[in-house]
Parts: C-alpha cells; structure tokens; sequence
C-alpha cells in the first residue's frame, strides 16, 4: 500500500499504536498451544472458519477460496471473497444514507506473502525478533479473505492512520450497529485481548455470511472464538494498585499486553492481572533484563501478577493441566519510544 506504515502494521503481530496494542512477545518459555487442524472439503469454504493465534487456516482453504480484487480510493489493490465483497457493497451503500464513506484498507493476505515478510524480517534482524514481531504465517484472519479493514473518508479526505481512524467514535459506533444486518461482526473487541489476541479496532470486520448469527453475536457483546465455545467469557479483574512510576495509562497498556500474550495459551481461562507494585521496577532488575539482552535499549520494567486456570491440553508448557495458577509472575519492559514488550511469564 502507499501507506506504508499502515500496511506494515497489518502485516504485525500487533494492531494499533505501538504504545497500546503493539504486538504480544513471543519471547517466554513455552510455546503457544495450537488447536487440531482443520480441513475444507472440495469446492467450499466454511464462513464460520476460526482462524486466530492457536487456530490455523483451514488446510485447502486457498485453493477453494474465490475472490475479487479492488481497487480503493488511495489506488491500492484489495483482494476479497466474493461473497464478502458484495455484502461489503451493500453495507457501504446503507452508511452513505448516513452521509458516512468508507473503503477497503486492506482485506485478504496469503500465507506465501506472511511467509515472505517472516522470512525478510529473519533475514535483517534475525530469528528472535521477527517471531516477536510479524505474525506466524497462517495464522492471521487475513488469509480467509473474509476479515476486512475499513478506513474513513472525511470531508473527502482518506483518513487511513489508526491513530486518526480511532477519533471518530460516533461514526464507528454507526458503523458497528449496521455490520449484522449484513452478515458481519465486529471481531477485535475492547477488554478481550485475552480472548482474541488483539487490541480493540473498530475498522477490522469479519464476515460470517449468516445474518441471524451476526446479530447473535452483536447483541450478546461476544467475540467470535466465545460464540464458537473456544473461550471463556468470564471478566478479568484488573487491579492496577497504586503507583508513582507510572500513569494510569502506562499500566493499561501494559495490561492490554499481558491479555494479547494470555491469547496463545488455548482454552486457558483468565481471571485477574494485578501491578505488583513499583518496588520491583528497580535499576538492579533493569540492569539483569539488559544484560541478558545486550541489543535491548529498556528504560522501564513493571511486573504483574495473574490468575489462571488451565486447559485439559496445556501442550508443551510446563502447567500442569485442569489447574489454578495465582500470583503467576508476568514481566515486561519498554524502551523510550516503543510500547511495553512482554518478556516473561512465569519467570
């Protein structure tokens, strides 16, 4: 895209502003638990497909798939499912009567090209930091060609930057309350980064191409993986105790984190994530975490504390199945410019 910044940012394992929603580490312990692996049967596609963090593109899933390519009002191409596409048009024709525009940012991404972007970042910055950086080809929605990113067009002016688009809440909540009417839901919920593995955006749809479902799904206020019973929707108490280090904000983005993190783990069920307090934010602390990582530029760490509970299948972590973890250590650091980075759990 010509927008490069924006591109690059979809192409990451994170969503919106580094400071808030930049991508969930991967640098811990454990490896993520990944779900059975699934199979499209010839010549179809199944709408309800779950792709995410720990569930993989449908095997056959692109060779079946059928789309159209765009082009949007900034000259970039979009490719999209036809199906998709076309309940995309009628949307768009319905905001318009609310005098509000919108086009394609962005909708369909091919494992091969994730691959590619892997395999680039690898190559100039190595192995470690691409994994921490660009999401795990064919686990990206954006491979279904069903996930799309919408922009704003205000006044005439293509309005594409997250840091802008995010401004016009009323729109977006215009937007939101039309998308089940025509077989789309809103997939990146706020407060269900655990869930989702993602921060809250307003423009990322999902088409499911079922209306009735749609509206299921939008009026219960749930994430597709809680319609699906991959996820608990039980509510995560967040206790962000008191500080002097750091603002409010400081801790909320860094909780938001932490739940994007929790995301890997598959019907792991969250439950509290508590600031343990700035007396173990030390220089001593910073100066283990930068010698450990010599190339890192941390200038601040915070830890927390979670409450869990585990699945049956807890894959090749070291939990223990069918268990309650509390008080489970969580540490993250952040350099001057960049967003918090977790850095461990349990560790």
């Amino acid at each position: 895209m010509k927008n490069s910044k924006r591109f690059v940012a979809l192409l990451m394992a994170g969503v919106m502003s580094t400071a808030v929603f930049a991508g969930c580490s991967a640098q811990n312990n454990t490896e993520p638990v990944e779900a059975t692996t699934q199979s499209v049967k010839s010549g179809s596609i199944d709408y309800m497909a779950l792709v995410n963090k720990t569930h993989a593109l449908p095997d056959n899933w692109e060779k079946q798939l059928k789309t159209v390519h765009i082009k949007n009002s900034v000259g970039d191409d979009v490719e999209v499912e036809k199906k998709a596409y076309d309940a995309y048009l009628k949307l768009k024709a319905d905001l318009k009567k609310d005098k509000i525009e919108v086009d394609l940012d962005s909708a369909r991404r091919s494992v091969a090209e994730q691959q590619r972007i892997m395999d680039d970042f690898t190559k100039k910055y190595g192995a470690d930091y691409a994994a921490k950086t660009v999401a795990k080809p064919g686990y990206s929605e954006h491979h279904t060609g069903l996930a799309l990113d919408l922009y704003l067009i205000i006044n005439g002016k293509d309005v594409t930057e997250n840091e802008d688009m995010i401004k016009y809440t009323k729109i977006w909540a215009t937007i939101h309350k039309k998308l089940a009417n025509y077989g789309f839901i809103l997939r990146y919920l706020e407060g269900s980064e655990h869930i989702t593995g993602y921060g809250y955006e307003p423009w990322h749809i999902r088409y499911i191409d079922d209306v009735k479902t749609a509206k299921e799904i939008t009026d219960k206020g749930i994430t597709f993986e809680e319609y699906l019973g991959t996820a608990s929707g039980k509510k995560v108490t967040i206790d962000y105790g008191s500080s002097k280090l750091y603002k409010k904000d400081d801790l909320e983005s860094a909780v938001i984190q932490i739940k994007c993190k929790f995301a890997f783990y598959d019907g792991f069920e969250l439950s509290a994530i508590r600031y343990a307090g700035d007396n173990y934010a030390t220089d001593k602390k910073l100066n283990e975490i930068k010698k450990a990582d010599p190339k890192s530029k941390y200038t601040d760490i915070a830890k927390f504390l979670m409450d869990f509970r585990t699945s049956k299948n807890t894959g090749d972590t070291k939990l223990k199945p069918d268990t309650d973890y509390k008080d489970y250590e969580c540490w993250l650091a952040r350099t001057k410019d960049d967003g918090w980075e977790v850095l461990d759990f349990g560790g």
